[in-house]
């Protein structure tokens, strides 16, 4: 028959959690959510085990177990506490009370089974004992004769009670080691066995504390290995983490006593060094690694070289929390990853200054698109042939609360770390999208006004962009041809497969593709017949130089010849003086936009500029 245990707790979660486990390991379950419904239950039945949680509202655990003890009818049934308390005088509160055992939350399965069944053993045996005793002390009475038989049961009861005392001595040792490895594991990085953040936390924030107080300087390199990513995606995972195992090992060989270094996660390394004084010591640390990973590893079959980015800051009284610490040393390491491979700085002021400043313009940014600060301005494209207006160059603007209008050149960076490019990319498509729509609604059906927008190479990372392009200008009802994404000689060549993927889907849909400030970008000429381009943008600076002794007439016509052949319209860019544009019509350039024809436009400007261009070729 199987035992009958009742688990009293207020929390039905734990309650079903128990009863999943013991009803599937054969016990006959009941319940209580309180103390006053288990006394009540158990004046109706007599259970062999109860389960008791220490905090309940009403009568807690321990006030239960004081009056079900106090009951002869209960007072003989094993309790076992159930208690997330981890303190000794609680636990040894409840035992005062009676209780046999405690179990801590959260519930290790087998501990509880372990427990429970062990208990049930002993209060078995006990009452077993008991009952064996009166027997006994009956046949004394009955017959004399009876007693060595009984000395050999009780000799042999008394054996197996030992033996299930050790059986628990063993169990509760090795729940102490059990406890004392998840201690050691919460502390200690998995892969390469050394401290890992957990642990470089805690110590940060004693360290602070101490510094506080006069204790000794400290000071944090942050190490981020240089060409990692290329090595894991080429020769695979498990060379990767060979590589991060042995990069451990080669730290570890170039610290003092007092330095420990850390996984943070990833490529990413920290070296906690006690008692410095010098910053010329942490220094030189940093170079003795960065010599040593030059050395390279022999990885299997593979020698593998590698190299680390390494940023420095020493201790100081301004720190409050070990993520400061952490973060200036970051800060460190992305100027010293700036600076080239294999390179080390210690923060400074300034830097410290523009890390500020550029995480306050990410807030800005975040709260300018929230806010729609955002708006385009357009700049007319002129055709060099007969001066008519052909279409727009959309200008994206930033109207900042504080620091007044600013360019793309001051906030297009960060958004595309940040992600914040799709969402800002994405409204002026659909912003300059609809415009055309509106602009094509007061020119004859049978022209073209072209808008060109740009385009970041971070967007061509959304697989998902040209159906998403297909929609919006179907939407809006313009022809596809009208449309023209610009991307920047320097982002074309720096985009990946996906991205080229990308553009050949564009293409393919009928949308233009424009290479912007082209001639700057030191990409291969031979290879543009292989991209999806339409047309070529001069870069304004050969345009400036017309004319000057350091002309560039010849690379702007070499442009030229080249886009004529591969069946590609040019574009010269920032043509600001009559001279300029009369040299850029003798090279054969096709369209100009500059400040001599017109700055940017808002669209009230640009709307009243279409009007009158396309009044003025009906007029002709």
């Amino acid at each position: 028959m199987p035992s009958t245990i009742l688990i009293v707790d207020d929390n039905l979660v734990n309650i079903n959690l128990l009863v999943r486990l013991l009803s599937h390991s054969g016990f006959d379950i009941r319940m209580a959510q309180s103390g006053e419904m288990a006394i009540e239950k158990l004046q109706q039945e007599v259970v062999d085990l109860i389960l008791l949680d220490a905090m309940m509202p009403g009568i807690d655990g321990f006030q239960t177990c004081s009056i079900l003890k106090a009951n002869p009818v209960t007072a003989n049934i094993p309790i076992i506490f159930m208690t997330a308390l981890d303190q000794s005088e609680n636990k040894l509160r409840g035992l005062n009370l009676g209780a046999v055992d405690y179990i801590t939350k959260p519930f290790d399965q087998d501990e509880v089974l372990a427990r429970i069944r062990l208990h049930l053993q002993l209060h078995q045996l006990n009452q077993k004992l008991q009952k064996e005793v009166r027997d006994r002390m009956t046949a004394e009475l009955q017959l004399q004769t009876l007693n060595t038989d009984l000395e050999r049961r009780v000799s042999k009861q008394t054996a197996a009670l030992k033996q299930t005392m050790l059986q628990l001595q063993q169990t509760y040792s090795q729940l102490l080691a059990r406890e004392k490895q998840l201690e050691y594991d919460v502390c200690h990085d998995a892969l390469t066995g050394l401290p890992n953040r957990v642990w470089l936390m805690n110590r940060l924030q004693q360290l602070i504390q101490a510094t506080s107080k006069g204790g000794q300087p400290y000071v944090l390199l942050f190490i981020d290995l240089d060409r990692f990513k290329i090595i894991n995606d080429s020769l695979g995972h498990l060379i990767g983490d060979q590589l991060l195992k042995s990069v451990g090992k080669a730290i570890e060989a170039c610290l003092q006593e007092t330095d420990t270094v850390v996984r943070l996660g990833g490529d990413e390394f920290v070296i906690l060094m006690e008692n410095v004084q010098e910053i010329c010591v942490a220094t030189n640390l940093a170079e003795r690694i960065q010599h040593k990973l030059q050395v390279g590893f022999q990885l299997k079959q593979y020698q593998v070289q590698t190299g680390a980015s390494i940023g420095i800051t020493m201790s100081s009284k301004d720190y409050q929390q070990a993520e400061e610490v952490l973060r200036d040393a970051d800060i460190a390491m992305y100027y010293a990853k700036a600076k080239g491979r294999g390179c080390y700085e210690v923060l400074t002021s300034a830097m410290q200054k523009q890390a500020t400043a550029r995480w306050q313009l990410e807030i800005d940014l975040r709260q300018g698109l929230e806010y729609q600060e955002f708006y385009l301005h357009y700049q007319p494209i002129i055709s060099l042939k007969n001066g008519e207006l052909i279409g727009f160059e959309a200008l994206l603007r930033w109207s900042h609360p504080t620091r007044g209008l600013l360019s793309p050149t001051e906030f297009i960076a960060i958004s595309e770390e940040t992600g914040l490019i799709h969402q800002l990319g994405w409204w002026a498509l659909q912003s300059s999208i609809q415009q055309l729509s509106l602009w094509r609604q007061r020119i004859p059906k049978d022209k073209h006004l072209i808008v060109n927008i740009n385009v970041s190479p971070t967007q061509l990372q959304q697989t998902n962009l040209p159906s998403r392009i297909e929609t919006l200008i179907h939407k809006s009802n313009v022809p596809k041809s009208d449309i023209k994404l610009e991307l920047t000689e320097s982002a074309l060549i720096d985009s990946d497969d996906r991205g080229i993927v990308v553009l050949n889907e564009l293409k393919k849909l009928g949308v233009n593709i424009c290479i912007d400030d082209f001639g700057t970008g030191y990409s291969s000429l031979s290879r543009l017949h292989e991209m999806p381009v339409d047309t070529l943008k001069i870069d304004k600076s050969f345009v400036q130089r017309l004319g000057t002794p350091n002309c560039s007439r010849s690379i702007i016509q070499t442009i030229v010849t080249i886009a004529k052949s591969l069946g590609m319209s040019v574009v010269a860019e920032g043509i600001e003086t009559p001279q300029q544009k009369l040299e850029l019509q003798a090279l054969g350039c096709d369209f100009g936009q500059g400040y001599l024809f017109s700055r940017p436009l808002d669209v009230r400007s640009a709307t009243e500029r279409v009007i009158a261009a396309f009044s003025k070729q009906q007029s002709a």
